[in-house]
């Protein structure tokens, strides 16, 4: 399930992630969106694809995970977006990323963008073949009692020489999670995955 482009492309997206759910509880994630609680409805979206054994693929786990984040409740439905269902024969072209997987990378893993090395990089989507390479992660500011951010500061899409540059994508710039997500996807490097 990729993200659309429209300017009316969230009420799709939502509209297609509702559309996984039988249609008694799909019809329950619309209403959330109609009265602008979306964060409860992608609270009943995953539990209802988990409660559903609803088999869903690696692109739509990862479509998920991007609008969790965008509603500023992915922390608190990663693991439920983790534990869903995969689809069996799966040739998703991203993958979401678990632990141990997520570990922040080293400072300075971005040559050349000093703007990024006092945040934190942390790996969250991988594009798919792994011989790719390209990845998408959440840079974060370094709060004075050590941990993370709540919000990341950028999305960055960090590509290898051969595959594309290294993109970041502002929030302050109405850049949102699912924009970095649908940059992460296309790379002329892998023809034959989208």
């Amino acid at each position: 399930m990729t993200r659309t482009t429209a300017p009316d492309g969230a009420e799709r997206d939502w509209r297609a992630l509702a559309a996984l759910l039988p249609p008694h509880l799909a019809g329950q994630v619309l209403d959330c969106w109609s009265i602008g609680e979306q964060e409860a409805g992608l609270g009943l979206l995953v539990s209802g694809l988990d409660d559903e054994s609803v088999p869903i693929s690696e692109e739509t786990r990862a479509l998920l995970s991007a609008t969790a984040e965008d509603w500023g409740v992915r922390e608190a439905l990663e693991a439920g977006i983790a534990g869903c269902r995969p689809l069996p024969g799966d040739a998703s072209p991203v993958r979401l990323l678990r632990a141990p997987e997520t570990a922040p990378l080293p400072a300075g893993a971005v040559a050349g963008r000093p703007d990024l090395s006092a945040l934190v990089l942390v790996p969250w989507i991988t594009r798919t073949p792994p011989s790719c390479g390209r990845l998408l992660a959440r840079a974060h500011s370094r709060e004075p009692w050590g941990g993370l951010s709540y919000i990341a500061e950028a999305y960055v899409v960090l590509a290898p020489e051969g595959h594309g540059r290294t993109l970041v994508l502002d929030p302050a710039d109405a850049q949102e999670a699912q924009d970095a997500l649908a940059a992460l996807i296309p790379c002329e490097e892998c023809a034959g995955f989208r």
